[in-house]
């Protein structure tokens, strides 16, 4: 019975203590907190891929522009 105290009361301990550890701890974190980083990685990852494209876009506006007045100057 006391061994049975002694590993409920070990038990407590531990899971206490992963509870109450940081992201700066050695401990391992649990599913959703790896997830959660994750899922901030790729909407940066999108959000990024969104400006390249838009930039793109203006930049072949800008040749079209340009290539539009070569033309109208030589007429």
């Amino acid at each position: 019975m006391t061994k049975m105290k002694l590993a409920l009361a070990a038990a407590a301990l531990v899971g206490g203590l992963s509870l109450a550890a940081g992201p700066a701890s050695a401990v391992p974190a649990g599913p959703t907190a790896v997830q959660a980083d994750a899922s901030g990685i790729t909407q940066v990852g999108m959000m990024e891929r969104r400006m390249m494209k838009r930039r793109m876009m203006e930049r072949r506006m800008m040749k079209r522009r340009m290539m539009k007045r070569r033309m109208m100057r030589n007429m």
